[in-house]
């Protein structure tokens, strides 16, 4: 495993691909979270991170010229929330072979106004029903998808479906899962790291972990806005801990329940 750092950009291969880009390649140092770029001086039209250790894919620098990102093989299972900001003109971004689980953990590519091909292929993602139909709805911009064409009659058989209550459904389940997802992730990224409170209930790190699994397993947006400001404050409720300590890091539903009634 090796750390992005600067020296490793700079002494990284970097040429002109068949597409007549510049590109920077960064595969298989088994790289764990992207950081530098800022090093590459926006220099690049493509940069190929496959073959690491990504399970995140943020803390990108303003890079306007960057068109393409390559993450193969990786286990990014995560995108983060206002990347079209700093890559405004990204058009390409290939993503095979990760862990993407649900069509809500897409959500933050739907931002990138000029995205017109992205590969999924090998992700449970791309296994979900509909799948290709909400692609061609919540992309407009789209041409290729896992290498495939998305052609008119796609994008019209993806508005009728989503003129159904079906369609309607899945649109309102998949947007409340991404709201969930982001605010479990602002929570975790809000308390990474911090110590625990002297004289609560947080003494013991694991408490703190079993804070974060149960986040993570939150049904909805309520339990996870009562689970962050549990973890935040650093004091535990007596009966919440009752209930960590009978299921562990890995229990499954008592512990966001008990969550709700405080």
């Amino acid at each position: 495993m090796v750390k992005l750092t600067p020296e490793l950009i700079n002494q990284s291969m970097q040429y002109i691909n068949p597409c007549r880009e510049r590109e920077l390649d960064l595969r298989g140092y088994k790289i764990p979270q992207i950081e530098n770029l800022g090093a590459t001086l926006d220099q690049f039209d493509t940069i190929d991170l496959s073959d690491n250790d990504l399970r995140k894919l943020d803390n990108l620098p303003h890079l306007p010229r960057l068109k393409c990102l390559l993450l193969n093989n990786n286990r990014i299972l995560r995108i983060s929330d206002g990347l079209e900001e700093v890559v405004p003109n990204l058009n390409s971004i290939i993503l095979t072979g990760n862990n993407l689980q649900e069509l809500s953990d897409l959500e933050p590519l739907t931002g990138f106004k000029k995205l017109d091909t992205i590969c999924l292929l090998i992700n449970p993602v791309s296994t979900k029903p509909n799948y290709r139909e909400y692609m061609a709805f919540k992309f407009p911009q789209l041409r290729l998808l896992d290498f495939r064409k998305i052609k008119q009659k796609d994008r019209q058989l993806a508005q009728e479906f989503f003129r159904t209550k079906q369609g309607k459904e899945m649109l309102k389940e998949v947007s409340k899962k991404s709201k969930i997802t982001a605010a479990a992730a602002l929570a975790a990224e809000a308390t990474n790291g911090k110590p625990a409170t002297e004289g609560g209930r947080f003494a013991n790190p694991e408490d703190m972990q079993r804070i974060r699994e149960a986040i993570k397993r939150a049904s909805s947006l309520a339990e996870v806005e009562r689970l962050s400001q549990i973890l935040q404050s650093g004091q535990l409720p007596d009966k919440f801990q009752h209930e960590l300590g009978q299921n562990g890091v890995n229990g499954t539903a008592a512990a966001p329940a008990v969550a709700m009634d405080y």
